[in-house]
């Protein structure tokens, strides 16, 4: 057991006398420096592939190669600078001891000693990040629904001030938004509204979003200066690809009428707007962004494999399904995720308990430091589940 210690750089955190060293180890550093030791040697075994001459004449194999590549290299190097500090951190221990009889030099190491401490730390717990299962579609793009729930106008005021934010986070992080259907409130808010978001990780990003969002103030119409509470539903699907959803024509009912609200002058006249039923599933996806016919039918096509998608998912993970069912509920203000209260200009985050007082910042599209908690939040949960896996087994 010293062997792998003093190799892995493990020898000052007391593994190798503490009594449940042989446990930790067993179900957690040799678990993952086994992984690692796997992955560089696939990182070198790519890297020597890209100069065979067979693989850089071939375009698509070239492509599939350096795509696992890219996938790896990321953890590979992590690795190896683990262990580079690691290496270090035993010298300096060595040193440590030969230099016990002169305090300036011996104060010095010491103070070295703890600096490559911290800094091998902050490299295991990257790599413990990395190595955690990833979502396989934190790559995708997004459909987003949002809906108006319970507040009447208000909560559709709310819903158009939702869907502006994540507009601007899109267009923040260069991603571009679609709209694919949009229902307004006589008050110029939004009753629903469905979108497509393309960008590389949009769904890994606002995957934390689904739920129901409450706001809490006072509204312009409100005489007496009362507080209203209202809310709002968000819906945040990965979309599908071609590959994974095949819909028949045969279970396709496909209606065409004209648009309606803002356009110019032709939008009531041209029969553009289609309405898709998927009637196995009774789903109905509608668009009229475009006042192109065929435009209008590409696009709701779209959100309408991403919703079968889901049902898909629903079926093969019922308990993770039911999860999520319950976080964005019925859009009942008790059922919230997050909480918007704009006479405390504070944004609170109910699931990590966070709280922030800068909700002007936030509506802007500010959401990272909302965003970025989350995920670590996430991040940890999972490795703190992968880990009582482990020791189960």
């Amino acid at each position: 057991m010293m062997n792998v210690l003093r190799i892995y750089g493990l020898r000052r955190r007391g593994f190798g006398s503490s009594p449940g060293a042989s446990l930790v180890l067993r179900y957690g550093y040799a678990i993952m420096f086994e992984q690692l030791a796997e992955l560089e040697k696939s990182h070198d075994e790519l890297t020597a592939a890209l100069a065979d001459p067979a693989i850089l004449g071939d375009g698509e194999l070239y492509k599939q190669t350096t795509k696992k590549l890219a996938k790896i290299s990321r953890v590979v190097e992590l690795y190896r600078q683990y262990r580079e500090v690691a290496r270090q951190r035993d010298d300096t221990t060595e040193m440590l001891d030969l230099l016990a009889a002169d305090d300036e030099l011996a104060a010095m190491a010491s103070e070295e000693l703890a600096e490559l401490e911290r800094r091998s730390e902050e490299i295991e717990q990257a790599l413990k990040v990395e190595l955690l299962p990833k979502d396989p579609n934190d790559e995708r793009n997004v459909v987003l629904e949002i809906r108006a729930g319970t507040g009447g106008d208000e909560a559709t005021l709310f819903a158009a001030e939702l869907f502006r934010m994540y507009s601007r986070y899109a267009e923040e992080r260069r991603w571009r938004v679609e709209i694919i259907d949009l229902s307004e409130s006589g008050a110029h808010g939004v009753k629903q509204v469905s979108a497509i978001i393309e960008g590389r990780g949009a769904y890994s990003r606002l995957k934390y979003e689904a739920g129901v969002h409450r706001v809490q103030r006072v509204p312009a119409t409100e005489a007496s200066g009362r507080i209203h509470t209202s809310a709002v539903t968000v819906a945040v699907l990965p979309e599908a690809e071609d590959v994974e959803i095949v819909i028949e024509e045969k279970d396709l009912r496909i209606d065409r009428f004209c648009s309606s609200g803002p356009g110019g002058q032709g939008v009531n006249t041209t029969y553009s707007a289609v309405r898709i039923t998927h009637l196995p599933t009774n789903l109905v996806v509608s668009c009229q962004d475009e006042r192109s016919q065929i435009k209008n039918r590409a696009k709701a096509m779209r959100v309408l494999k991403a919703r079968l998608l889901e049902i898909e998912r629903e079926k093969a993970e019922s308990e993770l399904s039911a999860e999520r069912r319950k976080m964005v509920g019925s859009g009942d203000r008790s059922e919230k995720i997050r909480t918007y209260n704009f006479q405390q200009n504070r944004v609170t985050d109910h699931r990590i308990s966070l709280t922030i007082h800068r909700l002007p910042a936030i509506l802007e599209g500010d959401l990272d430091p909302l965003i970025d908690p989350l995920a670590t939040h996430f991040q940890a949960k999972q490795m703190h589940d992968a880990s009582k896996q482990s020791l189960a087994t």
